[in-house]
């Protein structure tokens, strides 16, 4: 008999988001597969966990896929976790998820904390549709493709951004989809959780003299969604306390 594949998330920030149903999994497993086993072996300490962990990203996902394959085809049942949030998310565990279907093995999601689900309902802006775009391309010509494709679309856009592009990004999305309302989710769930809400150039305005570190969500209305754009009015702003 196979084992089973779970596909664990992991906290985005605070430690205490880890379910109870994935703590009993993280426990009872014979291993786990980590992105980063540096980052995720102090949570587990956290939390008493001491099952083997075994690395599992980009760089060597075709090379462990098969070990992990042949564990799991052997009756061993594996933990899949990333660095944060859902695997297969902006994450390399989509390649081990579809050799692992292929080889008919068990795959089983364990829900948790995801930044994205996180950031829309926080941030006040609909969540009745969405879209998740993940990180923009790179490249500005095809980071511009992307976001003209969404400029007609109703539904609440979604984004991840790094620090070093988030001023090009926010500048792309007010050039191709206007000066939108807009929500900056900054390292959700940690102690200097933010959020800053308010028109794209408002934004912008704020963040010019700081310079960001850490995750970022952004949450951008969706065309034709808000009331008409007022200038010069700073964004709101929350932290956690």
């Amino acid at each position: 008999m196979t084992g089973t594949l779970y596909l664990v998330s992991m906290p985005i920030g605070h430690p205490d988001d880890l379910t109870l149903r994935a703590l009993r999994i993280l426990r009872t497993v014979p291993i786990i597969a980590a992105e980063d086993p540096a980052r995720t072996k102090p949570l587990l300490a956290a939390h008493a966990i001491e099952t083997p962990l075994t690395s599992y990203h980009d760089r060597n996902k075709e090379d462990k896929a098969p070990v992990l394959i042949r564990r799991l085809e052997e009756g061993d049942s594996v933990a899949l976790v990333s660095e944060a949030g859902t695997p297969a998310i902006v994450d390399p565990g989509l390649f081990l998820i579809r050799q692992a279907l292929a080889s008919g093995v068990r795959v089983v999601p364990v829900p948790g904390p995801s930044a994205a689900l996180a950031a829309v309902p926080a941030s006040g802006l609909s969540g009745d549709r969405f879209v998740f775009e993940g990180f923009l391309p790179r490249r500005s010509e095809a980071r511009c493709r992307s976001l003209a494709v969404l400029r007609q679309d109703p539904r609440t856009v979604v984004l991840f951004e790094t620090p070093a592009r988030l001023r090009s990004t926010l500048a792309a999305i007010r050039n191709l989809l206007g000066n939108r309302r807009l929500v900056l989710a900054h390292d959700l769930t940690k102690p200097d959780e933010e959020l800053l809400r308010g028109t794209v150039e408002e934004v912008m305005k704020t963040l010019a003299p700081r310079s960001l570190r850490g995750e970022i969500t952004l949450v951008v209305e969706g065309a034709g969604r808000g009331p008409a754009k007022r200038r010069g009015k700073s964004p709101s702003r929350r932290r956690v306390s």
